[in-house]
């Protein structure tokens, strides 16, 4: 009688409460569905790292190593994505060079940021500094980042760390300039003012005040200076004035492929591929991060 009565007053359809209790309620699932674009591009970042620091477990071939006579081989099992023109592996290649990949948008991302919070603040926050160090910052700016880059790369010889100082230079000016406009806003908040005539001293006005409030901005942008200098570094690879040779970078993975374009055209495709999903994975990491911490753009939950 319960049962026809409860069927009777529902419509004939099933209570609600039975689907309700089907649903993820964990707070794991529950995160990772108002932020799904944290959770994939979070995921492969982190598979991408650890398919780098996993390599010698994942592959037993030395990426340097040549072995002449089987140059030119194609995809097997033995070498999963063939051998290059001088005998190496490119599976061992693609995956140690995740790791000049992954080091160099790192690096960049935390040096950048590191020297961009720090003119940013100085500019935003001292009046007589700003207009000198803005001027700088609009000459920087004013040279797309893969020509000055290339320009600080060919003063010195090719190596892993030249290419990070190269690309930290070009990508500081945005980071500064971000900076700068939120202390410029922050500067004239009342509690600030407050603090000042209040007689606070300036270095604890910045850590307390401050920076605090400029965390959220400067998460996101790192991690688009982050995909920038993977995309940069592969780039710098590519024509020769990257990574050098004898260390395997996607960059010059692809540059080695195109001589044989036509012929093995999956030396090209494959390192594309892998550089095409760790960018993918930092910029949907930065989306998402935008979209939970600025309270304009959040999801409703």
């Amino acid at each position: 009688m319960n049962a026809c009565t409860t069927e009777f007053q529902t419509g004939g359809q099933m209570p609600p409460d039975l689907f309700e209790a089907e649903r993820p309620r964990g707070p794991i699932a529950l995160w990772v569905r108002h932020h799904p674009a944290i959770a994939w591009g979070g995921g492969l970042l982190v598979l991408m790292a650890c398919i780098a620091l996993l390599a010698p477990l994942i592959t037993s071939y030395d990426p340097a190593n040549m072995t002449p006579m089987l140059r030119g081989k194609k995809p097997s099992w033995a070498h999963l994505f063939g051998t290059d023109m001088l005998g190496r592996d490119v599976f061992a290649r693609v995956i140690y060079g995740a790791r000049i990949s992954l080091m160099v948008g790192f690096a960049v991302a935390v040096i950048a940021t590191v020297m961009g919070v720090a003119v940013g603040i100085v500019s935003g926050f001292f009046r007589f500094a700003d207009t000198i160090i803005m001027r700088i910052t609009d000459g920087l700016m004013s040279i797309p980042p893969i020509l000055l880059a290339i320009a600080l790369t060919a003063i010195s010889r090719p190596s892993v760390t030249n290419v990070i100082i190269a690309i930290s230079i070009a990508e500081m000016p945005r980071m500064g300039r971000l900076v700068r406009g939120v202390v410029l806003s922050l500067r004239e908040r009342p509690y600030v003012m407050a603090a000042q005539a209040a007689g606070t001293r300036l270095p604890k006005i910045i850590l307390r005040h401050i920076l605090p409030n400029t965390l959220a901005p400067i998460m996101v942008q790192a991690t688009y200076i982050c995909a920038a200098a993977m995309i940069t570094e592969a780039i710098l690879s590519f024509i020769g004035a990257g990574a050098p040779t004898n260390i395997p970078s996607w960059g010059n993975i692809i540059s080695e492929g195109r001589a044989v374009w036509q012929l093995r055209p999956y030396l090209v495709f494959i390192p594309a591929v892998f550089l095409s999903i760790t960018v993918l994975a930092v910029n949907l990491l930065g989306d998402g991060l935008r979209d939970a911490l600025d309270p304009r753009m959040a999801k409703r939950v």
